[in-house]
This record gives structure tokens, C-alpha cells and sequence, in this order.
């Protein structure tokens, strides 16, 4: 089962992006289709919304994997990225390419371009899937992390990094210790924080072996 968090994909926009809030999203989602316990999968801030639902919610947690994030506040890094993608002028008619050469003057990576650009809808009435407005909102949220009080996890965590990310640091193992004691560590040496688009072979072995 592969879940859009709020504000994005298909899934509806609302405001409110607390860790909280999205962790309920997607366990009352996973109820609803008789899902739970689940074994449990998230990158990014998918990873902090997975992680706050094992905290809140441990035994419908089987086991949990996490893709190069960690427990912590992170400092600002996407805001610029979400101020382009609302400067782009969806006028109609607007083509992807367009939009690329839009948003070069502030996303310099064309990977990154890439990604971000599958979230438009172009044609006569181009539009964003993603709720813009309500993720600028709610950066501050995103950006940041705080556990439930007393909470921990003692079921089987599996953290992935990026051997080329910065999202999971040495320091960094305290603070998921804290949380989830049983946690374990695997790099993979050649990606970045885009562990499935990097290595996809490697990520892919990873993941098999730790929901198996």
C-alpha cells in the first residue's frame, strides 16, 4: 500500500502538517482497509511521519524501516525550492519544459527539477498537486520534531542513509536510540538522500531483507 500524505499526490489539501496529524492520516487510512499491524516504510518526512506513528501507536507497528532521516529538527533547506514552485506562472497552456526552465534560476539540479516537476499537472489548466500553500504554512512542522512524552518503539526499526547524505549523522544515534532501542544502521555507500533513486538495486535488497 503506497500512501500520499496530505497535501500530496492525489490525497486531499488541509492545513495542519504536524507529525501528529499525518502519523493519524495514515494509521486511520490502514485501519479503514483492515492493514494494521503493518510493517511500516517512510523516507524523508515520510520517515518522521512512520516514526511518530510507531511511537503513538506501537503495536499496530509490526516493524519499521526508515529512509535517511532521523528523530531531529532539521535546519531550513527546502523553503527555497517551495518559493520557485509557486513563482512558476500557470498560465495556460504551460508545458513541462516551461516550468523546468522556470524554476532553473533557483533549483540547479536537474534530478531535483525532476522530481519536484512531478507534482504538475500541465495543459490548459495547469495546476500544482501539491497543496503549495498549505506545505509553505507548515514548514516550520515539517522542518522540526517532538516526540510524544515517554514515548519509545521496542519493535524492530531498520535505519537506511545515504553513504552521500547528511540527513542521519554520527550524533544523531543517541537521539534514536532514545526512541527506538532495538534500532539498527545500514548505508548505502553510493546514494544521496534519494536512497530509491540513487540505488534502487541497493535500496530495494535493503528493504526486502528487513520487512522478511
Amino acid at each position: 500500500i503506497a500512501l500520499g500524505l496530505r497535501n500530496h499526490g492525489a490525497s486531499p489539501h488541509a492545513e495542519g502538517m504536524s507529525y501528529a496529524a499525518m502519523a493519524g492520516d495514515v494509521l486511520e487510512t490502514l485501519e479503514a482497509m483492515a492493514a494494521l499491524p503493518c510493517r511500516l516504510v517512510g523516507h524523508s518526512m515520510g520517515g518522521k511521519v512512520a516514526m511518530m506513528a510507531a511511537l503513538t501507536r506501537p503495536q499496530a507497528v509490526a516493524r519499521l524501516v526508515v529512509a535517511d532521516i532521523a528523530p531531529v529538527a532539521y535546519p531550513p533547506r527546502l523553503r527555497g525550492y517551495l518559493a520557485a514552485m509557486r513563482a512558476v506562472a500557470l498560465a495556460p497552456g504551460l508545458t513541462r519544459a516551461a516550468a523546468d526552465a522556470a524554476l532553473q534560476g533557483e533549483v540547479a539540479e536537474a534530478a531535483v527539477r525532476g522530481f519536484l516537476l512531478q507534482s504538475l499537472v500541465p495543459g490548459a489548466a495547469p495546476r500544482w498537486k501539491l497543496g503549495l500553500a498549505e506545505i509553505d504554512a507548515a514548514m516550520p512542522e515539517i522542518e522540526g520534531w517532538a516526540a510524544p512524552a515517554g514515548a519509545d518503539y521496542a519493535g524492530p526499526v531498520l535505519f537506511v542513509a545515504g553513504g552521500r547524505s547528511v540527513y542521519i549523522r554520527a550524533e544523531d544515534r543517541g537521539a534514536i536510540r532514545a526512541l527506538f532501542p532495538a534500532a539498527r544502521f545500514v548505508v548505502l555507500r553510493r546514494a544521496g538522500h534519494w536512497l530509491h533513486a540513487d540505488d534502487p538495486q541497493g535500496f530495494l535488497e535493503v528493504l526486502t531483507a528487513a520487512l522478511e
